[in-house]
């Protein structure tokens, strides 16, 4: 069994412990496998001070230095990649290579926002003689982030990238069940010259580090990924202290699927999509609407593939499938599945606990699904795969749309005119056509409707750590032409 590093909060450019911690479990066999040191006030005054100071330094560095300190972090995280990939599975469960898929995600976000931090222009408004009218974009100040257990490395990567590329100072509260995937990004920076206070590292009692952090008055931009419910608890409070805020919340990603596509071809992507992560993303296709002459089909296809997915611990090479990152998960499967099939629909695959050690569930595949199932219109972020037949585009345009979800949707068809119409009327902020990335860094990523707003990602999102300046300057040479009665 491969080592589980030492934890620590990172606080102006310090590693310290605390004297309370919190059990860091692997979920593979629900032992423990390290304490996470929980932060207490006097540590939280502490990083905010840190980041004040961090700030007036990181905004004053040239974006040129900003940028070839960014790059050596990531050139770090990539020469680590093994060691901390190895720590992402210990921790969370996913397979290896999905892990060090991860890692190179988060090396590409940082890279592409290192270089964009060179580019975040201002623009100069045409005047009359002698006034110039300048709109400036500048760092927007101390960030507070909070990121998930799902994807520990990549999703704390967006938001330390974007802040630090645009000038800002960052304290990033990480998920306390997957620290060390946090700690290993942060080191990166560390180990790359990064001056002190400018990210901050904390773990704790999330509501407890919230309150504090989002109604401290030196915080100037919010921004969370994770649950509908605990972003609009956040919302809510930067709202009543006027911070804007960046809120990736969940979604149930409709896939649209056309009888004129290779329906063997894109049952199997399916099912691989589906899988990814245990389906504890964010973005994963799980609503499958398949048009009636390929929907048995499809249904086969990709049940058998899901079906043959190997499970087990995330560090065995041969494993399709880790376990879920907690007992939370598994319990809410089980009550998913219990609910339709109660109303009528059927299990093809799965769709039960596996063993009895660790949190492991097979990839279930459910059809027959009335609408009101629960899981037809809650996020299960979960392996579940609901298959759904329909007639016409316009029906499938309205079922997809029929949720107050609007983070990542799926089409496949080769016809331009059912594309045309999906671009036109699916409401999300990720549209994917004939594939299953819903971004990449040089991209916008982000929701709607109850999937959030703000974006992070691309020039879009580097530009939500921005603050816009209004300069208008009447020069000496307009005064004197004045006086001269010039003009």
């Amino acid at each position: 069994m491969a080592n589980y590093p030492d934890l620590g909060l990172f606080i102006g450019g310090t590693w310290r412990q605390t004297a309370e911690t919190i059990p860091v479990l692997n979920p593979a066999d629900s032992t423990v496998i390290g304490q996470v040191p929980r932060a207490g006030i006097a540590d939280l005054d502490d990083a905010v001070e840190a980041a004040r100071k961090g700030l007036a330094i990181w905004r004053a560095t040239p974006p040129e230095r900003r940028m070839q300190i960014m790059l050596r972090a990531s050139a770090l995280l990539r020469e680590r990649i093994e060691g901390v990939a190895t720590v992402m599975t210990l921790e969370q469960g996913k397979p290896i290579e999905q892990s060090r898929s991860e890692v190179r995600r988060a090396c590409d976000i940082i890279e592409w926002d290192a270089n964009e931090g060179r580019r975040i222009y201002g623009r100069q408004i045409p005047a009359e003689p002698g006034m110039i009218h300048l709109a400036l974009r500048e760092p927007i100040g101390v960030v507070a982030a909070f990121s998930p257990w799902n994807f520990p490395v990549s999703s704390p990567a967006r938001k330390v990238a974007g802040a630090l590329a645009s000038g800002c100072a960052i304290i990033l509260k990480a998920a306390e069940e997957t620290p060390a995937s946090a700690v290993a990004l942060v080191r990166a920076f560390e180990d790359a010259g990064l001056p002190a206070g400018v990210v901050n590292l904390v773990f704790g009692i999330p509501a407890e580090i919230s309150e504090y952090l989002i109604t401290h008055p030196a915080v100037r931009l919010v921004t969370f990924t994770g649950s509908i419910p605990v972003g609009k608890t956040l919302a809510a409070l930067a709202g009543r202290h006027m911070k804007p805020a960046i809120m990736e919340l969940g979604g149930h990603g409709p896939a649209i699927v056309c009888d004129d596509v290779d329906v063997d071809h894109v049952a199997r992507i399916s099912a691989v999509a589906k899988s990814r992560n245990a389906g504890q993303v964010c973005v994963a296709p799980t609503r499958f609407f398949v048009q009636d002459r390929i929907h048995d089909r499809f249904v086969d296809v990709f049940a058998r593939h899901a079906g043959a997915m190997r499970m087990g611990n995330g560090l065995d090479l041969d494993v399709d499938l880790g376990p879920l990152a907690n007992t939370r998960r598994v319990d809410a499967m089980e009550t998913l599945v219990a609910d339709a099939v109660a109303r009528g629909a059927r299990v093809v695959t799965g769709g039960a606990r596996h063993g009895n050690v660790g949190n492991f569930y097979p990839m279930t595949v459910l059809t027959d699904l009335p609408p009101d199932a629960r899981c037809m219109v809650e996020e299960p972020f979960g392996p579940l795969a609901l298959i759904c037949r329909y007639s016409t585009i316009e029906e499938a345009l309205e079922q997809a749309n029929s949720l107050p979800f609007g983070l990542a949707a799926y089409g496949f068809s080769d016809d331009a005119d059912r594309v045309a119409a999906m671009v036109a009327n699916l409401e999300c902020g990720n549209l994917s056509i004939n594939h299953y990335v819903a971004s990449v860094a040089e991209t916008p990523f982000g929701g709607v409707k109850e999937s959030g707003y703000g974006r992070e990602g691309g020039v879009e999102g580097l530009q939500c750590y921005t603050t816009v300046k209004n300069v208008s300057h009447l020069t000496r040479s307009a005064k004197i032409g004045a006086m001269n009665g010039v003009g």
